[in-house]
């Protein structure tokens, strides 16, 4: 879901314009999943512009702040959702934690680190959200120690069909700051694929998992 999509739009020109999302319908990228992709999404790029990412944290902390006003905990995703979790949870005054992809095999053995304690309710930033898989993994940990994860919120959603079933099944809401189906409205706009290039990217959205076939 995406609440502001005026911000969506101006987001995904700032994503495009930084080279955090590069396109490449022709020369399609190749992702660890095996899967050919025409997109490629590095959000970390967004470190580097500190007025992007100012932005970020700040619609953020307003979408937690407007629909989730009992939030206790900021939790980020490791390790790309830590920054942005930090900055959100310093603008909100609240504290913050992340979630590790698995417990520490030394010390304390943690998965997550700065803690959300049984029955705190949290919100879940995500930098990237393609199947779902990794987000969810976050969401397990701290449904198994109690907590109660209100809504988890990404910078950038590809929409996968696969990903939307998958959160259906832990009954967490998402929201999104932006998402693919925009970014390429917006590139389209700004010139940087063309309106020949739209059932190409529209077909890898649809079915990435067997695209360019």
């Amino acid at each position: 879901m995406i609440i502001d999509t005026a911000f969506a739009r101006e987001l995904a020109a700032h994503l495009l314009d930084i080279n955090a999302v590069i396109l490449r319908p022709n020369e399609p990228f190749t992702w660890a999943s095996g899967w050919n992709s025409p997109i490629y999404c590095d959000n970390r790029l967004t470190l580097q512009h500190p007025e992007i990412r100012k932005k970020i944290a700040s619609k953020l902390a307003d979408i937690i702040t407007n629909e989730f006003p009992k939030t206790e905990v900021i939790t980020g995703t490791a390790t790309a959702g830590i920054p942005h979790a930090a900055w959100v949870a310093d603008l909100l005054n609240k504290p913050m934690a992340y979630v590790r992809a698995k417990a520490k095999a030394y010390g304390m053995g943690n998965q997550i680190e700065g803690g959300v304690a049984k029955n705190q309710s949290t919100v879940v930033i995500e930098d990237l959200i393609s199947t779902g898989g990794s987000a969810i993994s976050v969401i397990n940990a701290l449904q198994f120690v109690g907590a109660d994860v209100q809504a988890i919120i990404s910078i950038f959603n590809y929409g996968f069909d696969k990903s939307v079933e998958n959160f259906k099944k832990v009954n967490v809401p998402v929201f999104n700051l932006t998402d693919y189906t925009t970014l390429v409205d917006v590139a389209v706009e700004k010139g940087f694929v063309t309106s020949d290039d739209l059932e190409h990217l529209s077909n890898w959205r649809n079915h990435p998992d067997i695209w360019p076939n």
